[in-house]
């Protein structure tokens, strides 16, 4: 009975004295409808949303990524939308001393009314917007309306009325994620909704505003932090900051004011990129209090590291490297894209699945692309916990911008919302100004092209230097800590068509793909940080049979071809198909080489990168992720299905890898010399033994020697290095492959496999490939002869290796999740 009554008793001294004075209230889930403006048909909508899921949502469209539907949706941009809800405010809230009506995400042109007063004007997707509302509430009903103005409409209006016609058509006009107007991935839906979360905040006193931290001093011993809370203070008086257990006393006069208190970790644990060591989080508490009271409080994940931005002069050009905790660190990664089409259909789950693909491919690096958004909170705190960098773009791509100070004005406050946002963030490597705008102007012929005048040119490009070289630069500088404060204005520094691309900055290289140069051409062309560079890939066979009919199957059909953004996509596969493959003729199998010729252009690329360490620093293909079911650059298909390319990058991104380079002779293909490298991330050298082997498809050995090597840590050595006289004269170099094994002294094997030929000039036979599931999670595949690229299809599995090759009476072991069941099993054999 006694602890009954202490419990109630310590329940009751909460409630009095423990609660936070300070509270939000979401609106989304309140009863939103929703209707075109000249309507007077109201309909159910969901917040956050957009008018495009409303009315699938309704019923009134069909699913908008099947066969040519896109086509026939594009009304929907033209038309101004209403979302309407009404909500009851209690005693209580309204006593509040403070109301304010927060929207986290408007997209993008709208007027808000409050019980049909107008508080409110956006024109920005990417910002916040606050509004008092104490004078506009009512004790019991509320009603709140949000009318959409066309953004499409607007900024066509807006092209129309300026003085010369900017690069990137009328996008450029508002501020709204570029990707929406189409994309050569990407399909055009320029959505209109409450795309985030709707919330009322009441607050008394005062509030927590915002909470960064700089790291003044971090060593193996100690931790010296300065936590930095603005805070709003409405009745000035003694209050305190309480950070974990330290507690501050504080004097804060009325208005807004800036407090920094110190903080200190002993013994700290650091934050380390996926690969390199764990990504330690510490977790804070940060309380604003009066007395008992707490009135606010913010919560932040700390990850203690050092990163710099190394450019250093060498005899060739500049270096481009990160550094992090002190140690040269060789990025391995991809740009990624907003996952969605219709970005209110994304959920933490999906979000869990797209890192979880990064770290499972050895990723320790994603770029987020700038012409899609900045992307959900979720997202970062995932990257933070996970170990996974960021490069992240401010949200401009491929155009250039208006100048004028309404524009400018909007964009600064933008640039600062963002970052106040995720500044805190251990993961956010590098802000970057902007995706190909400088290449754009320098290589891509706008000028010829629009016909400017010398006037307007120079208008155009000091507008661009205002935007990307001062004023942004001038928002990170006033709210980033200098340690935290990396800004590269414009990605890549110099155009791929340049030889100077290849020497300093980071590089964008298109030669392969765009210029029609040959897939080696990865191995020639070789900068300092490449962080763009791809080839495209069809997606799974499952994947097409979402927008496509059985009769629909083929790449010259309207619905498969309107799931092909780039003008010449097909036509560029087939060429490269053409080169390296027996070019198939049934669907499914153009697919499985589509995706074999994307799989082997992204190995021969990141391995010339990561052999090419240190002066190359960087590997981030293009791209990561599709936004809705369409033939891409993407290695995760819109569903979440691994592509051969995503098998191939995790192979080639492994912590060590074997890469093995070839000098032939160019007018008789004969094999001159062979070297074989060991990539290796770890920061310790370790000694080990190289078995290498000459087999024939039937598993033969030809030949065969072995070396112990010391293999040096975070760089590259040179194995083995071989003359064609080393090596048996064996004529049919298409009846023969090398294998190499490296074991070091913990037994560990990595194996890397030379073909002297192309794929399509390989003398395969048909082989009997045999499997067996040797326990719940584990499959046991042989073959009697070479199995070149075999790709095991089983129904709802979740393979750990894929697109492999069988070595002839060599057991692999591939390990799944799922339920067992009947398998198909493919390979390039016989195609």
């Amino acid at each position: 009975m006694c602890r009954k009554w202490l419990l109630i008793l310590i329940l009751v001294f909460n409630s009095f004295f423990g609660w936070t004075q300070n509270w939000e209230r979401s609106l989304s889930k309140e009863q939103w409808k929703f209707q075109k403006f000249s309507d007077n048909q109201w309909s159910k909508a969901q917040v956050p949303g957009t008018a495009h899921t409303d009315l699938l949502l309704n019923k009134y469209i069909q699913d908008p990524f099947y066969g040519t539907n896109e086509k026939d949706l594009q009304w929907i941009e033209e038309q101004y939308w209403v979302y309407q809800t009404q909500f009851n405010v209690t005693k209580k809230e309204l006593s509040a001393q403070n109301k304010e009506l927060l929207f986290y995400g408007l997209d993008t042109d709208a007027k808000v009314y409050l019980n049909d007063t107008l508080v409110l004007e956006a024109n920005n997707m990417f910002r916040t917007w606050r509004v008092p509302v104490q004078e506009f509430l009512l004790q019991g009903k509320n009603t709140l309306r949000v009318e959409f103005e066309s953004s499409a409409v607007k900024a066509k209006k807006a092209a129309a009325l300026a003085p010369f016609v900017l690069p990137g058509d009328e996008k450029v006009y508002v501020r709204k994620a570029p990707y929406q107007f189409g994309w050569d991935w990407g399909p055009r839906f320029v959505t209109a909704g409450i795309w985030k979360d709707v919330k009322l905040r009441f607050w008394n006193e005062a509030q927590l505003e915002s909470v960064s931290y700089s790291q003044e001093k971090l060593t193996d011993k100690i931790a010296n932090l300065k936590i930095k809370t603005t805070i709003i203070c409405e009745r000035s008086g003694v209050y305190s900051l309480q950070i974990n257990r330290k507690k501050q006393t504080v004097t804060l006069k009325k208005g807004i004011q800036i407090i920094e208190i110190p903080y200190q970790i002993s013994n700290p644990k650091k934050w380390w990129p996926n690969g390199l060591g764990a990504p330690n989080l510490y977790p804070f508490t940060i309380q604003l209090r009066k007395k008992e009271t707490v009135l606010d409080e913010k919560k932040l994940q700390i990850g203690l590291r050092t990163i710099e931005l190394v450019q250093d002069k060498d005899s060739v050009g500049k270096s481009f490297y990160f550094r992090v905790n002190g140690k040269n660190v060789f990025m391995k990664g991809a740009n990624y894209i907003p996952p969605e089409s219709f970005l209110t259909k994304m959920t933490p789950k999906k979000y869990e699945n797209l890192i979880d693909t990064a770290v499972k491919s050895n990723m320790n690096m994603l770029r987020v692309w700038g012409g899609g958004v900045y992307e959900n909170d979720v997202f970062y705190s995932l990257c933070d916990q996970k170990g996974i960098l960021v490069w992240q773009d401010f949200m401009f791509a491929c155009a250039l911008f208006p100048g004028d100070e309404a524009f400018v004005s909007n964009v600064k406050q933008e640039v600062k919302d963002q970052v106040v946002r995720l500044q805190n963030h251990p993961c956010i490597a590098l802000w970057c100004g902007n995706n190909e705008v400088d290449e754009g102007w320098k290589n891509w012929g706008w000028q010829k092209q629009y016909r400017y005048s010398e006037k307007d040119s120079t208008t155009i490009w000091n507008n661009y230097k205002r935007l990307f070289e001062k004023e942004i630069p001038s928002v990170l500088d006033s709210l980033v800590s200098k340690e935290n404060n990396r800004y590269w204005p414009s990605s890549p520094s110099i155009g791929w068509g340049r030889k100077e691309s290849l020497m300093q900055g980071d590089s964008h290289y298109w030669g392969v793909w765009w210029g029609m140069e040959p897939l080696e051409n990865y191995t020639k062309k070789v900068g300092r940080f490449m962080s763009e560079y791809g080839f495209q890939g069809m997606p799974d066979y499952k994947t097409f049979e979402t927008f496509a009919k059985p009769s629909e199957m083929s790449t010259t059909s309207e619905a498969v071809k309107a799931h092909q953004k780039h003008p010449t996509g097909y036509e560029t596969i087939q060429t490269y198909m053409e080169r390296d493959y027996k070019v198939p003729t049934a669907f499914e199998d153009y697919i499985y080489v589509s995706q074999l010729l994307q799989a082997r252009g992204m190995k021969m690329a990141i391995e010339a990168h990561r052999s090419a360490m240190p002066y190359c620093m960087g590997s981030l293909y293009w791209q990561l992720n599709d936004c809705w079911p369409v033939t891409s650059w993407s290695s995760l298909d819109y569903f979440g299905r691994w592509k051969a390319a995503q098998y191939q990058v995790k192979r080639s991104f492994a912590p060590k890898i074997i890469v093995f380079k070839a000098n032939t002779n160019s007018e008789t293909s004969e094999l001159n010399s062979i070297k074989l490298q060991i990539c290796f991330d770890g920061l310790t050298a370790e000694n080990g033994i190289v078995n290498l082997r000459l087999l024939d498809f039937d598993g033969t050995e030809l030949w065969k020697t072995t070396k112990s090597i010391l293999v040096q840590p975070n760089s590259v050595t040179t194995a083995v290095a071989l003359v064609s006289s080393e090596i048996p004269d064996i004529k049919l170099w298409n009846r023969c492959l090398l294998q190499a094994d490296y074991v070091n002294a913990k037994g560990e094997k990595t194996t890397g496999t030379y073909y002297f030929v192309s794929p399509k000039e390989l003398l395969l036979k048909k082989p009997t490939i045999t499997y067996k599931f040797i326990d719940k999670n584990h499959i046991e595949l042989t073959s009697n002869t070479l199995a070149k690229d075999v790709c095991i299809q089983g129904n709802g599995m979740e393979l750990e290796d894929n697109y492999f090759d069988l070595v002839p009476n060599v057991k692999h072991i591939v390990a799944f999740k799922g339920k067992k069941g009947v398998l198909k099993i493919m390979c390039l054999n016989g195609m």
